[in-house]
């Protein structure tokens, strides 16, 4: 059997992760979390040094109350 290498294009990795495509990606489960989850909670997502991030947050005191209590973001997420 032959080896295979296999060299990573980091600046392509990189770019890949920052692009706006995977920004999109990241946004649609964000928003998905953010509907299963209920009212008061927002999502906030921008573009990192080295990735895409999307955060989905509780905004309100009823939605941190909600979260702190029954782990909500946590189920709405799927884990």
């Amino acid at each position: 059997m032959s080896k295979v290498r296999f060299e990573l294009n980091k600046k392509g990795v990189r770019e890949l992760l920052q692009s706006q495509d995977m920004q999109k990606v990241i946004d649609r489960y964000a928003y998905q979390v953010q509907s299963r989850a209920g009212d008061g909670y927002e999502v906030e997502s921008y573009t990192g040094f080295d990735r895409a991030h999307a955060i989905v947050y509780a905004a309100t005191a009823k939605a941190r109350k909600d979260n702190y209590e029954n782990n909500t973001l946590l189920k709405a997420r799927g884990g």
